[in-house]
């Protein structure tokens, strides 16, 4: 009872007038994203982070919410109807749905693709409602050193399940650790690798550095590359799915819920591991698992609903534990730190105007997106026709203002600039953001809790094993680092689906 009397509060705050219109942009910016192949909901939320610093948090974390569920929404109109995923965890719509739209069947496809998107979101919502507070309450018998463990277990997992190199991956979070903690020493209070640089005393902001790592290092990526959009030009009719339509995709829109959802919240899967496995299983558990990739629509049904599923499983150590889940909740991480609440167990409770508000806001913008997403596909349609010369000068530009107005130092573009020619040769030589990311972020909480728990056991490391959770954390560390030497092979490297 208590827990609904919380979820009417959020929804008294959600249907605020102005929080209303801030859930309606950042749905309708989310979904637009999804639909512009190249700019995924990353790069989008460190365009638009600095836009809502201007917001009160409650209002700028629904807006931010709204982006990150919106994405996943947009990106399946762009997998059907252009074979060009518009996000990460679009890419395994486009083995069935484009087949579905050559075949004439783009509306079906479409329209199994919303509601399955609609049903995952109501679910993960439902269970964010119902386990985030428990496992906040959990997670106040924390101390530091079951802090410091849990995050070190959440970095190890994240590059245990990175696409490219595990060393590759490890190093990137050693260097997002050491990023991170530039500035004034906590303790001493004098400043630390900041190399005489003033503007770096309270160190450097995570909006500038996303806005490099995912805006300005997507738009030099693909300068002067020429991608030949064939988009669908078909007509497209019956968007509401028939009865046959249902009975093949009920059952794969459950599973691809339920998958997406629980390993959505385990910290450092995210989004895109989930939605892959849930066309394997998909494969797995039909009778004709040849027919997969010709267009048929459970291989859209269960994928949509999983990654949609797992943005939901995602904010669930993210509101409640302050762990984020992959790069995109790091950056809603930041954006909590950045508006001056602390992440973790104690936001519920000191902050419940903002956790019971973002999720009914998470409601609305569900049946926002379902009435959105059909009528407008048309304009979609014509959307991803604009030439991708006007799209990323208008990204450069965004970064450039945006990264100015934050301090109004030209410092911060500079900072943009910069680590915008490093994450274009970080991808180039096949390093990802998102372990450097998550690091950079985590990296003064990191050295927080590590600091405050020798402090507590005298200088003695034996802490973080004598505590019975620390010591369960680490040993999941030890054991996801030392696998890839048994089995030969990692989780999360060559996701490789068989045509």
């Amino acid at each position: 009872m208590e827990t609904l009397n919380s979820l009417l509060y959020g929804f008294t705050i959600a249907l605020h007038p102005a929080n209303l219109f801030y859930c309606f942009m950042g749905a309708l910016m989310g979904t637009l994203v999804g639909v512009l192949p190249g700019l995924g909901p990353v790069a989008t939320i460190a365009l638009l982070l600095p836009v809502t610093f201007h917001l009160s948090p409650v209002s700028g974390m629904i807006m931010l919410a709204g982006i990150c569920y919106g994405a996943m929404y947009g990106g399946s109109t762009t997998s059907i109807m252009l074979n060009i995923p518009g996000e990460a965890a679009s890419v395994i719509t486009c083995l069935d749905g484009y087949m579905m739209a050559k075949k004439g069947r783009a509306g079906p496809a479409l329209g199994i693709s919303a509601f399955g998107s609609f049903i995952a979101g109501t679910f993960s919502i439902i269970g964010l409602v119902f386990l985030a507070p428990p496992l906040a309450r959990f997670a106040l018998k924390f101390g530091p050193p079951e802090y410091f463990s849990m995050m070190i277990m959440g970095m190890t997992v994240v590059t245990y399940l990175a696409r490219t190199s595990m060393i590759k991956a490890l190093m990137m979070a050693a260097f997002g650790v050491m990023v991170g903690i530039i500035g004034m020493d906590p303790v001493a209070a004098k400043p630390r690798f900041t190399f005489g640089i003033k503007e770096f005393y309270d160190g450097i902001s995570l909006p500038p550095v996303i806005m490099g790592l995912f805006g300005i290092a997507e738009v030099l990526e693909n300068v002067g590359v020429m991608i030949k959009k064939e988009v669908y030009s078909g007509k497209i009719t019956g968007l509401y799915p028939n009865k046959e339509d249902w009975k093949k995709s009920a059952k794969p829109i459950v599973r691809g819920t339920l998958l997406g959802f629980f390993m959505g919240i385990v910290p450092g899967i995210g989004n895109i591991i989930p939605t892959f496995l849930s066309y394997v299983l998909e494969k797995k558990v039909s009778k004709n698992p040849e027919r997969f990739g010709t267009g048929v629509i459970e291989g859209v049904a269960s994928p949509e609903a999983c990654n949609n599923a797992a943005v939901g499983g995602t904010f669930i150590p993210l509101m409640s534990l302050g762990i984020p889940a992959n790069a995109m909740t790091a950056i809603l991480l930041g954006a909590l730190m950045i508006y001056g609440l602390q992440p973790g167990p104690l936001l519920i409770k000191n902050s419940p105007d903002l956790f019971w508000g973002v999720i009914a806001s998470m409601y609305i913008g569900n049946i926002m997106l379902l009435v959105l997403n059909l009528p407008l596909i048309p304009l979609w349609v014509q959307v991803l026709k604009i030439p991708y010369s006007y799209l990323f000068s208008f990204i450069l530009l965004f970064v450039c203002i945006g990264a100015y107005s934050l301090n109004n130092n030209v410092m911060d573009i500079f900072v943009a600039i910069g680590f915008g020619i490093l994450g274009y040769f970080l991808k180039k030589f096949g390093y990802e953001a998102a372990p450097f990311v998550l690091a950079f972020v985590l990296g003064p909480l990191l050295e927080t809790s590590l600091r405050r728990s020798l402090i507590l056991s005298d200088g003695s490391f034996m802490i973080f094993l004598n505590r019975p959770l620390s010591a369960f954390f680490l040993c999941i560390v030890v054991f996801v680092m030392i696998l890839p030497f048994v089995t030969k092979k990692r989780f999360g490297k060559g996701l490789e689906i068989e045509e």
